[in-house]
């Protein structure tokens, strides 16, 4: 999370954007994911499609009306799930959305540690009564990256954004993924990869399966797959969109989802898959791991908003420079609103999404969302590791989820120019002789808002910080709900992104799994 080195790569993506925005915007249009044709995997929806380069779910934005849903039953006929086996409902399909931004190398390495520890839980999972549930899970993961055009003409050649679409090769194999996109001196982190990872081993599919009958990886280690697979780089582009990637990849339209399609035999990548991710009778659980502000732009025309330089409204002023340019900062600007009643910087009614024509209403996704839980009568469970103050307690019950400090003690506020603690600025950046750092840089790179966390590590030194996940949070949140009897039904864990140790995080993932298998067994 180092800031220092997101301020500098930014600039730079927005000058040259200033200058060549127009061929910029073709290269982001032609540009596919990894075995991808220009069209993208199947797109199962139910009305025209503008832009071909998303994958799967229309971009005008018709998943948030009361009309079907992608290849979703007619409305009023609803399926519930069929139990596996024994009738314990125990298919667990895992997703993980990590963010692959130049920020977030020791947060991957953090992660990789905790995959063990993970699929540890996963095997020796108990339903509410303490029975073993033995549950067939697959795993899949995949970056924030969707592309953008101010990140396109910054990719390494052998690099295109996945879109949603499964990341299943080693880490090794993808080792120039974890050298950054920095000019001069990029930061290198290969040990995110080969401390967990010393060599690669992979499934046998686009994601990890496993259950007590054996699974798809060597020798059936699968903490050791999961930690090869699960680090994801640091070089993707720094405009995050891990709401949009969520929701492609688990659109049911995808040939990782639905690899039976016709249409699928004809793209390279998926023409020998057999096996779709997943599936009908599934828990679906989501894990978006990120250190900024969701960035999931409305394609093609919300990309103007970043490359017009004749439409600068959200735009911030380059305090260097003096004149406005693109960041991330224009995420804010247009997905966010803050309530500041009295000027003094503190955001005492909070921040909410907000609609406007750069970003996907959050809607999309708590729609769609709402079409699993609802329409397909499967349960949805999501863990954010985010920008949010670290977690200081946790229920010592199921689902063990946070009770106090993480997001209930978020404080959103703008900028405080003072170097760390009493204000805002690390204290490295803020007295770097060549280049200090004060409040007005950072809102010209992220938008008025301060940071959710700051994080340190176990010696002292300072990690980074980390944006507060406004957009997220809302999504995840929505998955909660009161049953008939008042009874809180506990669906989303919100845990930071600056602790040192995520296993509080699998903790809580695993123990609201456990509820929801409770739920619909």
């Amino acid at each position: 999370m180092t800031m220092k080195m997101r301020k500098l790569d930014t600039l730079g993506m927005a000058l040259a954007a200033w200058g060549a925005s127009a061929m910029v915007i073709v290269a982001c249009t032609d540009d596919v994911p990894m075995g991808e044709t220009t069209t993208g995997p199947m797109m199962m929806t139910t009305s025209g499609m503008e832009d071909t380069t998303t994958t799967g779910v229309n971009d005008d934005d018709t998943a948030e009306d009361t009309g079907d849903k992608l290849d979703a039953p007619p409305q009023g006929e609803t399926d519930g799930p069929t139990c596996a086996t024994d009738g314990s409902c125990d298919f667990i399909d895992l997703l993980f959305v990590i963010d692959n931004s130049g920020t977030m190398g020791e947060e991957q390495l953090n992660l990789a540690r905790n995959f063990g520890y993970l699929v540890d839980e996963l095997e020796n999972l108990k339903d509410p009564n303490g029975e073993p549930v033995h549950p067939n899970v697959n795993i899949m993961v995949t970056t924030t990256d969707f592309g953008h055009p101010l990140c396109t003409a910054f990719q390494k050649p052998d690099y295109a954004p996945r879109k949603g679409a499964p990341v299943y090769t080693g880490c090794n194999a993808r080792i120039n993924r974890f050298t950054g996109l920095g000019l001069m001196d990029p930061v290198v982190i290969t040990e995110a990869c080969t401390e967990n990872c010393p060599a690669d081993r992979a499934p046998a599919d686009q994601f990890i399966n496993f259950s007590v009958f054996g699974s798809n990886v060597p020798e059936d280690d699968v903490g050791a797959a999961l930690s090869c697979i699960g680090p994801q780089g640091i070089d993707g582009c720094g405009y995050e969109a891990p709401l949009e990637t969520m929701l492609q990849a688990i659109n049911e339209g995808a040939c990782w989802n639905n690899p039976d399609q016709e249409a699928c035999d004809d793209q390279p990548e998926w023409a020998d898959t057999t096996k779709g991710f997943l599936r009908d009778d599934s828990i679906l659980g989501i894990v978006i791991i990120t250190d900024e502000m969701d960035c999931s732009v409305q394609a093609p025309n919300g990309y103007s908003f970043f490359t017009d330089i004749e439409n600068t409204i959200y735009w911030n002023i380059n305090p260097d420079l003096e004149v406005p340019q693109a960041t991330s900062a224009i995420c804010f600007n247009s997905g966010v609103t803050c309530i500041d009643a009295n000027g003094d910087g503190i955001y005492e009614g909070g921040c909410t999404s907000s609609d406007s024509e750069v970003l996907h209403p959050i809607t999309r996704y708590t729609s769609y969302l709402d079409y699993l839980t609802e329409g397909q009568g499967r349960d949805v469970i999501m863990l954010g590791i985010l920008g949010v103050p670290e977690v200081v307690a946790h229920n010592p019950d199921p689902p063990f989820e946070p009770i106090a400090g993480g997001a209930t003690d978020l404080l959103y506020i703008n900028w405080i120019d003072f170097p760390y603690p009493n204000g805002h600025i690390l204290p490295d950046e803020w007295n770097d002789p060549d280049d200090p750092v004060r409040a007005a840089d950072k809102i010209y790179e992220f938008g008025d808002i301060g940071p959710g966390c700051t994080g340190v590590d176990d010696e002292g030194n300072f990690t980074g910080q980390a944006i507060p996940p406004v957009r997220i949070r809302e999504v995840c949140e929505s998955l909660n709900s009161v049953d008939e009897d008042g009874n809180e039904q506990v669906r989303c864990c919100i845990e930071s992104i600056c602790d040192t140790d995520f296993s509080p995080a699998i903790r809580c993932l695993t123990g609201v799994l456990s509820e929801a298998i409770g739920n619909v067994g």
